[in-house]
């Protein structure tokens, strides 16, 4: 897990920050109507009596229990057609991938049956430490506990990373904007991949979550464990997109697939009025001081289209107007590359 970073607006979840935007979701769903993925929880034989106080306590209506997250590196065999996926998470020296460095890179390496929407197989799992050549700024290491005498000297396992990238059909992490950025600055492969984002593609309060931080959504199964380290932020998220969406027999890896196979939109409102900003803010627009414009980003072709026909009408008074519109696909979504850029005409 990384540390807090600025939020971006978006109409694909809630944005790409995790802490302090979530908002209740006004149909909840009660705590048992969240699934636990299967054999995630099972107590050890020696914590029977334990186990025993903790199904007391759940059968009472006044207390919920939590479970420790036990990571599941072996599920059952394949029988059809699968993809292979990348769960990732990093942890850095700070904010910025111009100037800051990973210093952790965890991955799972896990194959989905397509028809589930469940992992099958074994889960293949790399963590490793590199040396930034820099000190570690003593608020990270609060965060993560990672200090600069355990990274001394280390470098990641290049060899190991990229034999775990081949023939990977998709890459996941949860604030992708963040993830992404640093990992293509330390290692180019990874331009190459499809990627998607947990936390942006994945509206989780239309899902019935109170919030979209990794630790909350795994709260919400039941589930704890020890944040703030690549590996175990990895397990997590696994956990958390193994379960069903709310309302769906869909499970947020299958959502994640199908959410990579379709482009998403950067529409900028060029030229604005200026008296159309509170609306746009309103609206989720967010101010690009460089390009001096408002922007959002839009899940798919149909929200493109009805929120150019919103603009026409609530911005630009029904005026001819021309906005731009970038198309970014996998390959370029959550990257800092540039996508297809096009004028429209509204």
């Amino acid at each position: 897990m990384k540390p807090a970073r600025p939020a971006a607006a978006s109409q694909l979840g809630f944005g790409f920050d995790e802490p302090a935007q979530a908002q209740p979701a006004p149909a909840k769903p009660q705590p048992e109507a969240l699934t636990q993925p299967a054999a995630l929880t099972q107590p050890a034989a020696d914590d029977s009596s334990a186990e025993a106080m903790a199904r007391t306590l759940e059968a009472h209506p006044d207390y919920r229990v939590l479970r420790r997250l036990v990571p599941q590196l072996e599920f059952a065999p394949a029988s059809g057609p699968v993809l292979t996926l990348l769960v990732l998470d990093t942890e850095t020296t700070g904010l910025n991938p111009a100037r800051d460095k990973v210093v952790e890179l965890a991955l799972l390496r896990v194959t989905v049956d397509l028809a589930t929407g469940q992992p099958v197989g074994a889960v293949q799992v790399y963590d490793g430490l590199e040396d930034p050549g820099m000190p570690m700024p003593e608020e990270i290491t609060v965060i993560t506990g990672i200090t600069d005498d355990m990274l001394r000297g280390q470098s990641l396992d290049e060899a190991r990373v990229l034999a775990l990238l081949d023939g990977a059909d998709l890459v996941l992490a949860h604030n992708a904007g963040f993830d992404r950025p640093f990992v293509e600055a330390r290692l180019p492969q990874f331009a190459a991949l499809t990627w998607a984002c947990s936390f942006a593609d994945i509206d989780w309060k239309l899902a019935g979550r109170g919030s979209a931080k990794l630790t909350s959504l795994a709260g919400e199964l039941g589930l704890f464990y020890d944040a703030h380290r690549a590996e175990m932020d990895c397990h997590a998220l696994l956990a958390v997109l193994m379960a069903p969406l709310a309302g769906t027999a869909s499970s947020g890896l299958m959502r994640l697939i199908e959410a990579s196979r379709s482009p998403t939109f950067r529409l900028q409102a060029t030229n604005a009025p200026f008296d159309a900003k509170d609306a746009l803010k309103a609206r989720g627009y967010r101010w690009d001081g460089a390009q001096k414009v408002w922007h959002t980003r839009l899940a798919d072709q149909s929200a493109l289209t009805l929120e150019c026909e919103w603009l026409k009408t609530a911005v630009y008074n029904g005026r001819s107007s021309r906005v731009q519109v970038e198309e970014l696909d996998g390959q370029t979504k959550y990257s800092v590359r540039p996508g297809k850029v096009a004028l429209r005409e509204l």
